[in-house]
């Protein structure tokens, strides 16, 4: 079957969907975007997209603070995607970006005749960074200032400096960087929120420490509750504390639940995934797949006549759901 996108109202053919070479969004990076998984359960024969309505509300936000008008609801949304995965065909684990952008062409930082365009596509995703346990470095670039660049908005702009940090991780020969605040501090992965089980507790930097208040760090901080009886401890992270965690792990949409092994050439506890990070990542891959009912409301069935009706009933206007927007 033939991969669709959705662009401007309309489903093409993926091929079909392009963009000219003097696009606005390619020069100067004014785009919003957001990504949600899809998890294929062939017991049931149905595709569940996790904490759409959630992604869709953020999507939603950033699109407002960046000046930028996406004529779409939540629960628009929540449909545009799952009537493309069902035409395009999609029975197997996916990924869904929805991205809107300035689509208008000539040189020149800004403009009021400005025009926007929205497409949202798919592609197959396995594991994003390795199974196993990872191995990780402190990268020597900084996370932007919230002065600087919004930590709340998903603006296209602001990840240059993030892919720089990856790419310096990976030319060094590790897997992913951990990044830190302008103040020294340590934030998050490019791509990645982070935890830290120390002394028995679970531990990861405060929302108000130049962080994308990730939807799928919420997700564990809740899990990790109501599975484990451990109420994480939001506050500021000193770099030194990686050295002396027993575990260390990422959380993210493409990087649900990653182990993190070493540090800097240092091994992490002892050296392999520790059983917090074991536990975590064995309930949520559960919770992702419909395995585990008490979640049910945090999946939207693809294939489900149901499916559109349950997205966007706990989302709110200002991009909240379920308690706040999430990565």
């Amino acid at each position: 079957m033939t991969a669709l996108a959705f662009r401007d109202g309309e489903l093409l053919p993926y091929a079909d969907v392009n963009v000219g070479i003097g696009t606005h969004a390619l020069h100067y990076g004014t785009s919003v975007f957001e990504g949600l998984r899809g998890y294929w359960n062939a017991d049931r024969s149905e595709l569940y997209l996790l904490r759409a309505q959630d992604h869709f509300a953020r999507l939603l936000a950033s699109a407002r603070f960046f000046g930028m008008t996406l004529p779409y609801s939540v629960e628009e949304l929540c449909e545009i995607a799952r009537d493309l995965l069902v035409r395009s065909g999609v029975r197997h684990d996916a990924y869904v970006r929805p991205i809107l952008f300035i689509c208008s062409e000539g040189i020149g930082l800004w403009r009021q005749d400005l025009r926007e365009s929205f497409v949202m596509f798919h592609a197959p995703m396995g594991k994003y960074i390795g199974e196993g346990g990872i191995r990780c470095c402190v990268s020597t670039w900084r996370r932007p200032h919230g002065s600087t660049a919004p930590t709340r908005a998903k603006i296209g702009g602001v990840y240059a400096s993030l892919a720089l940090a990856r790419r310096e991780a990976m030319q060094a020969g590790f897997d992913e960087a951990i990044i830190l605040t302008v103040d020294g501090r340590v934030a998050e992965g490019s791509a990645e929120n982070i935890f830290l089980v120390i002394d028995g507790k679970l531990v990861t930097p405060s929302l108000g420490g130049d962080i994308l208040a990730g939807i799928t760090r919420a997700s564990i901080i809740e899990v990790a509750e109501r599975e484990l009886g451990m109420l994480a401890v939001e506050r500021d992270v000193n770099p030194s504390e990686l050295a002396f965690a027993a575990e260390v792990f990422l959380t993210g949409t493409a990087a649900e639940v990653t182990p993190v092994i070493e540090i800097d050439r240092r091994a992490v506890g002892d050296g392999v995934p520790g059983p917090v990070t074991q536990r975590l990542a064995a309930v949520y891959d559960e919770v992702v797949h419909g395995a585990r009912e008490e979640y049910a409301s945090w999946l939207m069935p693809v294939y489900a006549a149901e499916g559109a009706a349950s997205c966007g009933e706990a989302a709110t206007a200002d991009g909240a759901a379920s308690g706040e927007a999430r990565r």
